[in-house]
């Protein structure tokens, strides 16, 4: 049993990619490009970073096209986007068990207000957001910070995420990983992978 659960937003604890996804295709479709919705859903799975490079590439979109695409997500996401089943449940169990979870999220504090939505923040013991200013997933970093300032020893800790930046991060940082996704195929950076909520019952 982990005693220290940090968790990944996007893909993990609520599942918004549909919603960003979504808002990206309405964008294009906004500059007559078409893309199918599920293509753009895996490329936004590697990172959001990604997709805009491998969509600049393609058609030649650029700043202009990013503001937009971030002024219709704001505009849909919140009412939109919702955690994953069991997932409150999951997280107000570790909690009331004595453990502790901790968000870690490339996004700004537009995760905390979500969480908070849902009556989340209240099992939660500390939120690293964009706001922070840490490199990057996959530096360690973040976590490093995580475990310092909360005394968390590494062998009780767990990364839980839905891509290789999230897994890797947890490696370089010498914690244990599981992999949240929707298929399950075999990962290298992971330690557990799964494919429901009630499966992270068993391994945390």
């Amino acid at each position: 049993m982990y005693k220290h659960i940090i968790w990944d937003f996007d893909g993990t604890l609520f599942d918004t990619y549909p919603v960003m996804a979504g808002s990206f295709k309405e964008t294009l479709e906004s500059h007559g490009i078409e893309e199918p919705l599920e293509e753009i859903m895996n490329q936004m799975k590697v990172s959001i970073t990604s997709a805009l490079k491998h969509y600049e590439e393609k058609y030649g979109i650029g700043k202009e096209f990013v503001t937009a695409y971030n002024s219709r997500r704001k505009e849909v996401e919140f009412d939109r986007s919702k955690p994953f089943e069991g997932i409150v449940e999951l997280c107000k169990y570790v909690h009331e068990t004595g453990r502790r979870n901790y968000l870690y999220t490339h996004r700004g504090e537009s995760s905390i207000r979500m969480l908070e939505s849902y009556g989340l923040t209240a099992y939660f013991s500390d939120f690293i957001t964009s706001q922070h200013g840490f490199e990057r997933k996959p530096s360690p970093d973040a976590i490093q910070h995580l475990i310092r300032t909360h005394d968390i020893d590494q062998s009780e800790a767990i990364m839980i995420g839905d891509r290789d930046l999230d897994l890797e991060s947890r490696k370089n940082a010498g914690i244990s990983s599981c992999f949240f996704t929707d298929k399950r195929v075999a990962n290298p950076h992971a330690d557990f992978v799964v494919t429901s909520v009630e499966e992270l019952y068993k391994i945390i």
